[in-house]
C-alpha cells in the first residue's frame, strides 16, 4: 500500500516502509495528535515520537517487541499525556530538548541539544534545537542513505506555516529563522515532513510560502 501519512483518530496507523526504517503513524487523543513508531529493520529495534495521549492504541501500534526510546519534541501537555503509562510498561529511555524537559512530568533521561544523534538500532536520527513554539522544542532528521531525508517536526512546521508562537513577534521570529536555517536551508525539497498534528507535507510543498509566512507573522 502506498502511504499518505492520513491517519484519523480510531482508524489505523499508516505505515512508511524504507529500506533501513520502518515508520507507522497513528493519530491520537482529543487534539488529533499525531504519534511515530520508528522500527529498524536491521535490529527491530523502537523507537516512539511522542506518547500523546491512549496509552491502550500507543502500546498495540507498538507491539510485543516494545519500545527501547520514546523521544517527546516538545513540553506542551498534549504530547506526552500517555509517557508515564507507555514508560512503565515497556521501560523505555526518555529523551527531550534539554529546555524543555523540566516541563515535562515524567523524567527525561537523556536532555538533547541540537546536533545530537538519537539512535534507533542501527538508524541515526539528528535532532535539531528549534526556538519559539517552546524553548526546547526539538525536530529529528533522518537523512536516508537509500532516498531523500525524512524529518518529524513536532509542532514547529505544518502544511501551511511554523508552529503557533501565540502572536509574539519575537517568538516567531526565533523559530522561522530556526526552521529556515536549520530545515529549509539544509534539506532538499524532496525531504517528508511529518508534523506533529494532522497530515505529511515535503519541504518542496512549503518553500515557495515562506515569503508568506514572513509578510503575514505567522
Amino acid at each position: 500500500m502506498t502511504y499518505s501519512g492520513e491517519v484519523k483518530v480510531g482508524g489505523p496507523a499508516d505505515v512508511h516502509e524504507l529500506k533501513d526504517l520502518m515508520i507507522t503513524k497513528i493519530a491520537v487523543g482529543p487534539m488529533n495528535n499525531n504519534a511515530y513508531v520508528l522500527r529498524c529493520r536491521a535490529t527491530d529495534e523502537q523507537l516512539l515520537i511522542d506518547a500523546a495521549n491512549d496509552a491502550h492504541a500507543l502500546l498495540g501500534t507498538i507491539g510485543e517487541d516494545g519500545v527501547a526510546s520514546v523521544v517527546t519534541t516538545h513540553q506542551h501537555g498534549d504530547h506526552w499525556q500517555a509517557l508515564a503509562e507507555v514508560v512503565a510498561a515497556t521501560g523505555a529511555r526518555t529523551y527531550a530538548g534539554r529546555e524543555d524537559a523540566p516541563g515535562i512530568p515524567v523524567a527525561t533521561d537523556v536532555p538533547v541539544d541540537d546536533g545530537d544523534v538519537i539512535r534507533v538500532g542501527q538508524v541515526e536520527l539528528t535532532a535539531r534545537h528549534l526556538v519559539g513554539h517552546t524553548p526546547g522544542s526539538i525536530a529529528l532528521v533522518y537523512d536516508d542513505p537509500h532516498g531523500h531525508p525524512h524529518v518529524f517536526t513536532g509542532d514547529c512546521l505544518f502544511p501551511g506555516g511554523v508552529g503557533n508562537t501565540h502572536k509574539d513577534p519575537e517568538a516567531f521570529a526565533s523559530l522561522i529563522h530556526d526552521v529556515e536555517t536549520k530545515i529549509f536551508d539544509v534539506l532538499p525539497d524532496e525531504t517528508w515532513v511529518y508534523p506533529g498534528h494532522g497530515d505529511d507535507t515535503t519541504l518542496g510543498a512549503e518553500r515557495p510560502h515562506l515569503p508568506e509566512w514572513h509578510t503575514r507573522g505567522w
